[in-house]
């Protein structure tokens, strides 16, 4: 497998988390408003989000821009699946409809 293309799943994996640790950060209730925006989890998210886009760039300078679509559009699958394990969120019809559409969007733009 291509170093550039895994670095690009690596970066969507991180953002994935990144994700999951904000929305945990909103999921609290804190003393003060600066707590809500200086706390670990909203810290590490946003540094995580950094790191993210950091590979996100070293990914794309050795890519062929055809595979990125799809290895973006794992990011969706990631955070709904990390959000079933971290958050006990169900995942209903309605969220499997949403994937399969991302996806019918990603082939129409292939065709």
């Amino acid at each position: 497998m291509n170093m550039h293309l895994m670095v690009l799943i690596i970066s969507v994996l991180v953002a994935s988390f990144s994700q999951i640790l904000l929305k945990k950060s909103a999921g609290k209730t804190y003393s003060s408003v600066i707590f809500e925006y200086l706390n670990p989890y909203v810290i590490c998210g946003y540094g995580m989000m950094f790191l993210s886009m950091f590979l996100t760039i070293i990914a794309y300078e050795g890519m062929e821009f055809t595979n990125v679509q799809i290895v973006e559009a794992t990011g969706y699958i990631m955070v709904l699946i990390l959000s079933y394990f971290f958050f006990h969120e169900k995942i209903t019809k309605r969220k499997l409809l949403g994937m399969l559409f991302i996806f019918a969007g990603i082939a129409v733009y292939y065709l």
